[in-house]
């Protein structure tokens, strides 16, 4: 059957979601209450109970200390009533209200996620390398009022409570107690298992992210209960190739959406194991240790990490259950694929989404796969190649990549730029909504990456504004003014690079120690991942009439473009 006339029926054979999605016409019928933990989660853990779902487990997770944690369905369900509890009883979180977790790759991570669900509160994913500057704002921006995290980070918070006046609580999740700090692990002892979970509307905001923008501080993008619940059906089955008896293994960050795309709604929602290691860093001969020795069916990462495992060459490796790859985040090179294929004797299918989205486009099983190609329009997406005032452009030619919204929204966007109604409507352009990045759509639908139409940075998958760091960079007193931009780079794809104006007192500085210094600042003020890896020295910024800094032309001259 064709994918695009394939009509996925989710009924009452399995009583986990009850609605039609029409692939070809993209109309469909969402039920109007959702709740992936109840109606998702609840109904594999009674599959489980009467022994209609394989007996591998919900959830795995090792460390390097040779710890370990498996999870059945019926044990998360457990788990996951009692932390939501805790959120609404101890913490005294009522429906609605928001939720910083900012925490590295803990089993907390995964209960805390499902039980803010269950508790109709919103969850806000960040990752740990967030300064105390970077909490605050997320903190002040989102209104949350409960922070979850650990002893590393808690200082952190606790440098900027004066300036939180929405927070009420504070769980953080340890072995040892904080004073002001409620303890999560202490909490479990002392707290019921019976929850009932909330009732929420399909279109309730279920999530927020915070990402990164060409020009001011990260946007909160809002995903509901429905477009992440129920949006990554169809790429949990034909793109990811996930069935009940896989065991999935997705190395994003918790803080990174792609954490909740491969770690927490597409494996679940196929009845897949999530298998988590949590690793301090990345390291090619942990990952191909790792996949040696599990048995893990389903492989996620990004393109820098794949680049990195062909370096190594991990061809002397049995991958003995390892029978389906994926990447997405950032563009994949057809070299690395051919290597990886030499190496391993396995395909990557590359998937290409956003934070705002699902999966848009990909390599979906079963397709000819293009190398350096995205794939195709993933339903019920109407993906097409736009000008720059919403008309589509014939097969072959570089436009702004799209999705139709207009006459019919696809459920499975995000919501809105949280109290940013400007930057909502910014994204739209005629009957479209607007990536933001650029591309061609062959004669087959195919369709190929070809930059960013902003000057976001994608560097291993990490979204990184100039804006951010400039900012940074502009509290050294070594600086007088600056721009960033990308710059190409072998192993990541592109890196953050600085162009700086000196202040006169410093222009006789050594530039080396000065880059040193000024790489270090940047670590310290905002999140290490941000800092530029290379920095040049200039006597002045091309600038426009205006006086507006021509980040274009620098970023032009660094790719060969000028």
């Amino acid at each position: 059957m064709e994918f695009s006339s394939y009509v996925l029926q989710w009924k009452s054979k399995w009583k986990i979601l009850e609605f039609h999605i029409c692939l070809h016409t993209c109309e469909k019928e969402l039920p109007k209450y959702f709740n992936f933990a109840s109606d998702v989660l609840d109904e594999w853990l009674q599959l489980e109970k009467d022994g209609r779902r394989p007996a591998n487990p919900a959830f795995w997770w090792v460390n390097d200390e040779g710890e370990e944690v498996k999870w059945s369905f019926e044990e998360l369900g457990f788990l996951s009533r009692k932390t939501a509890n805790i959120l609404s009883e101890a913490c005294g979180l009522q429906r609605g209200d928001r939720v910083l977790a900012v925490l590295p790759r803990v089993p907390e991570w995964w209960l805390l996620s499902i039980a803010c669900i269950r508790a109709g509160i919103v969850f806000i994913p960040g990752t740990s390398q967030l300064t105390a500057k970077d909490i605050l704002y997320r903190l002040q921006a989102s209104k949350a009022k409960c922070i979850i995290t650990n002893d590393t980070l808690a200082p952190a918070v606790e440098s900027i409570l004066p300036d939180c006046q929405f927070l009420k609580a504070k769980l953080i999740v340890a072995k040892g107690n904080r004073d002001g700090w409620l303890n999560l692990r202490e909490l479990f002892a002392v707290t019921s298992a019976d929850h009932k979970c909330v009732k929420t509307r399909n279109e309730d905001p279920m999530l927020i992210y915070f990402t990164s923008g060409s020009t001011g501080s990260p946007k909160m993008v809002v995903q509901s209960h429905s477009s992440y619940g129920i949006g990554f059906a169809t790429s949990s089955r034909y793109w990811m190739n996930l069935t009940p008896s896989d065991i999935m293994w997705n190395t994003s960050d918790t803080g990174w959406v792609k954490a909740a795309w491969s770690s927490i709604f597409a494996p679940w929602i196929s009845g897949s194991c999530v298998f988590v290691h949590n690793m301090p860093q990345f390291k090619p001969t942990i990952i191909a240790e790792t996949l040696s020795r599990y048995p893990i069916t389903i492989f996620c990462t990004a393109p820098t990490a794949y680049r990195m495992l062909v370096q190594h060459d991990v061809s002397s490796y049995k991958f003995m259950t390892l029978k389906h790859c994926l990447s997405g985040g950032e563009p994949l090179n057809p070299e690395v694929m051919e290597k990886w294929k030499i190496q391993t004797g396995l395909d990557i299918y590359e998937g290409y989404g956003q934070t705002e989205t699902v999966t848009i486009c990909a390599n979906m099983k079963g397709m000819k796969i293009k190398p350096g190609s995205l794939g195709k329009a993933v339903p019920p997406y109407n993906v097409r190649i736009i000008d720059d005032h919403g008309a589509v452009l014939p097969k072959g030619e570089e436009g702004n990549i799209a999705i139709q919204v207009q006459p019919s929204r696809p459920f499975c966007m995000f919501s809105e730029y949280l109290d940013n109604p400007e930057k909502t409507a910014a994204c739209m352009t005629g009957n479209f909504y607007v990536t933001g990045d650029r591309g061609i759509m062959d004669e087959e639908g195919y369709v190929w990456f070809v930059g960013r139409s902003d000057d976001i940075i994608n560097s291993a998958g990490y979204r990184i504004g100039p804006f951010e760091v400039e900012s940074a960079l502009i509290q050294h007193p070594a600086v007088s003014e600056s721009a960033v931009v990308s710059s190409p780079d072998p192993i990541r794809g592109e890196v953050v690079k600085a162009f700086v104006v000196l202040a006169p007192a410093f222009a006789s500085h050594d530039p080396e120690k000065l880059t040193r210094d000024l790489q270090q600042h940047v670590k310290k003020v905002t999140a290490p991942y941000k800092y530029p890896r290379k920095v040049e020295f200039v006597q002045s910024l091309p600038k426009t009439a205006t006086g507006k800094i021509q980040r274009k032309v620098l970023r032009n001259k660094e790719w060969g473009k000028a």
